[in-house]
Order: structure tokens, then C-alpha cells, then sequence
């Protein structure tokens, strides 16, 4: 899988509460939660998001609470893949249940709010499209790359289910 956008930059220790304010937790509608995505951290975010950019970030990204509402609020604004140095290991398993690529580069900060990249999820292979710069990712395991093609987990079941019914 090739996935193509602009980065959009954060820093390191960005909480659940940054990504999605606990307040707008009574809602699971991703669009609307995709309005509120990183509304703490900048309120102009969502406004500047393009259908298919990336977020990168540093260290420890997703940590706080284990809710299912940051990665799907990501999702919901037109992010289409998170790049950081490392994730918080509940919210990477929430971000592959909701259908949302992540990778772990531990070069991410050589990257710029703007910049075009150009990933291959399979390979593990990060382009910067202007300087045609090249960055290695941990590869995205095959068969979660499978579960975010099938849009989720609960979707990547019941598919499961259906091809064992038929």
C-alpha cells in the first residue's frame, strides 16, 4: 500500500486528550469527531487537513487513555497514516482496530510541517517527495496491513467469517 500526503508536525508526549478533548467523547461519529481532532494543541488544524495527509510526530504518541476516539478522530479529519517515533502500545492497537496505518521511524523529526511524503507501508520505505530524501520504518505486518484494507478490525472479522461461511 502507497500512501501520498502532507505532513502535518507535532511534538513528543501527545496525549488522547490532545488528539480528541475528553469533552466531545459522547459522540462516535467520525466526522464529527474529525472536526475536533488536535483542537487543543491548534485550533485551526482540521481547517488546513487535506484528505490523505500524514501527522508526524516524536516520541510516545497516543499516550493517556485507551480510548478508541483519538485514532478514529484522526481518521475522521482526512488523516490517512501517523509516523512517530514511538506510540503509546494501546493506542497503536486502536489505531490498527479502527483502520488507521501507523509506522515507527526513528527519524521522524527530520521531517517538516508541509513536507510531501510518499510512504510504502509494505516496504517500510518514507520519501520526501521534494528532496527525494529516503527514510527506513519499521514494515507494516502484512496481515494488519490486511485488517486496515478491510477498514478495521470488526471488518476484517466478519469478512473472515463470510469467506470460512461460503
Amino acid at each position: 500500500m502507497i500512501i501520498k500526503g502532507n505532513v502535518h508536525t507535532f511534538g513528543d508526549n501527545i496525549n488522547t486528550d490532545d488528539i480528541i478533548a475528553a469533552k466531545y467523547l459522547d459522540s462516535q461519529d467520525e466526522k464529527f469527531l474529525g472536526s475536533k481532532c488536535m483542537e487543543n494543541l491548534d485550533s485551526k488544524f482540521t481547517t488546513r487537513v487535506q484528505k490523505g495527509d500524514i501527522i508526524v510526530a516524536g516520541t510516545n504518541f497516543g499516550c493517556g487513555s485507551s480510548r478508541e476516539h483519538a485514532p478514529v478522530a484522526i481518521k475522521g479529519c482526512g488523516i490517512s497514516l501517523v509516523i512517530a517515533k514511538s506510540f503509546a502500545r494501546i493506542f497503536y492497537r486502536n489505531c490498527i482496530n479502527v483502520g488507521l496505518p501507523i509506522l515507527v521511524c526513528s527519524q521522524s523529526d527530520k521531517f517538516k510541517s508541509g513536507d510531501t511524503l510518499e510512504v510504502d507501508l509494505e516496504r517500510g520505505i518514507i520519501k520526501n517527495v521534494a528532496t527525494g530524501a529516503i527514510f527506513h520504518s519499521e514494515k507494516f505486518p502484512s496481515f494488519m496491513e490486511e485488517i486496515i484494507h478491510k477498514g478495521g478490525l470488526m471488518n476484517w472479522v466478519k469478512a473472515k467469517k463470510e469467506r470460512e461461511d461460503a
